[in-house]
């Protein structure tokens, strides 16, 4: 039981970590966009 509580807490953390890092390049796209310069990564 409570290592499935400590490996979904992982889970989260990873999750969370990502969503970070997404939020982060989101917004360094929209300040690209919106400052004119082309973004050039898919």
């Amino acid at each position: 039981m409570a290592a499935s509580i400590i490996n979904t807490n992982i889970m989260s953390l990873n999750a969370q970590k990502n969503l970070n890092k997404n939020s982060l390049s989101l917004a360094t796209s929209i300040e690209r966009l919106s400052s004119g310069l082309r973004v050039k990564c898919a």
